[in-house]
């Protein structure tokens, strides 16, 4: 089963930006449908974005185009550059493989990276 090692996280003001990395342990990446989640706090996990195995992506509506996701093949590592950040934007961010369009998760949660966006 896939390990998810994230990074990237920080304290960032509004406005500012990051990129978080998901680097993913096995030699199976390339099949990998990689997603990013997040969890606020006191809120429920949700779907950030998703980029599949061939290349099609998927972005819940809140991103807006702020958020972009990417992967690297040959690194076995996922990429979420975050753009124009907001407050509501602070959440836990983690990383997993997931079923297309369903987006039921394949791999067990990893610790994760705290992002704060507060001036």
């Amino acid at each position: 089963q896939a390990q998810f090692v994230v990074s990237g996280g920080g304290l960032v003001q509004p406005g500012g930006s990051l990129r978080l990395s998901c680097a993913v342990s096995g030699s199976m990446f390339n099949i990998y449908n990689m997603a990013w989640f997040r969890q606020a706090p006191g809120k429920v996990r949700e779907l950030v974005a998703c980029i599949a195995t061939g290349g099609p992506i998927h972005y819940a509506e809140f991103v807006k185009g702020r958020l972009t996701i990417s992967r690297d093949n040959n690194k076995s590592t996922a990429y979420l550059q975050m753009n124009t950040l907001k407050p509501d934007d602070t959440a836990v961010y983690y990383c997993n493989t997931v079923a297309w369009g369903n987006w039921v998760i394949f791999g067990d949660w990893g610790q994760g990276t705290q992002v704060t966006v507060s001036s």
